[in-house]
């Protein structure tokens, strides 16, 4: 059996080798020269549609959604209020996301910690968190809207179910990570399953955790797109507007709709990488 000074020994041979570690160079040509390849693509598609098909609205010019974005304006000229409702679009978009983020990261940490205690409570619990993973939201709207309406809390629920089954499964494979040696020395010096938890199994679940939060970051933008296209009620967000700009037939608008819509779902995903690998990158290969 590993004794404590040894583990301690191991533990720091360990973070000496990954700060001795070579950095990789960083490639950023590379999807550069891929967006740009895509974007020679998406001019050809719109040149197809529009003088072949003479179906311009499914495909419109790159130039014209950036334009869209940018300063968009209406057909005889005049500026149009479409920038306005897209950014407000995103701010509601955003707040729920967020918000249903939060509530994910809450559930699933407690959630799974509750499991990591006995294998009973794993058996018992975790088939409800594929249950829940697995049920077709569709099938759950109009139980949800009937019981909390069809505005922001509906969207928030929408959103955590999308957005908590990875929060779950990554910590708890996380806290069952831990070391074998140094769990059983735990148990040899008669700490309680809270010591063990605060000290051991939670700060070596930090890298599984920061993956189910990148993970879950990414689903609680789609879950927010998707709720608002669920539940039309109230401020609308980019779900309704996307829904809105492709009835009307307008294909910038919707092309830049569905981009800033991309765009803030990696802008999340990148943050909380990012404080992934400050918070463990010294001593965990965070990618």
């Amino acid at each position: 059996m590993a004794t404590l000074q040894e583990v301690t020994e191991a533990r720091t041979a360990r973070v000496a080798v990954r700060r001795n570690r070579p950095r990789r160079p960083v490639m950023w040509w590379q999807p550069v020269v891929v967006l740009a390849i895509l974007v020679g693509i998406w001019y050809a598609a719109a040149a197809y549609y529009d003088h072949v098909r003479n179906l311009a609205f499914l495909v419109p010019y790159p130039h014209l959604v950036l334009k869209a974005i940018v300063a968009p304006t209406l057909p005889d000229g005049s500026p149009s209020t479409f920038g306005n409702d897209l950014w407000a679009a995103l701010g509601r978009t955003t707040v729920v996301s967020l918000t249903g983020l939060a509530f994910a990261i809450v559930i699933g940490v407690v959630w799974a910690m509750l499991m990591a205690q006995a294998k009973w409570l794993e058996n018992s619990l975790y088939p409800y968190a594929v249950v829940l993973q697995c049920v077709p939201i569709l099938a759950l709207v109009p139980l949800i809207g009937a019981l909390f309406g069809y505005e922001f809390t509906s969207r928030v629920i929408v959103t955590v179910m999308i957005a908590l089954f990875p929060m779950v499964s990554n910590t708890l494979f996380g806290l069952q990570s831990a070391d074998r040696a140094q769990r059983e020395l735990f148990r040899l010096q008669r700490a309680g399953l809270g010591a063990e938890l605060v000290k051991l199994r939670i700060p070596a679940a930090l890298p599984s955790i920061f993956v189910g939060l990148r993970t879950s970051a990414g689903l609680s933008v789609i879950g927010a797109i998707v709720g608002d296209q669920f539940f039309q009620r109230g401020n609308p967000g980019l779900g309704v507007l996307i829904q809105v700009t492709a009835s009307r037939l307008m294909g910038p608008e919707l092309y830049a709709t569905i981009i800033i819509a991309s765009l803030y779902g990696v802008a999340v995903f990148l943050v909380f990488g990012l404080l992934g690998r400050l918070a463990v990158g010294r001593w965990h290969d965070f990618g």
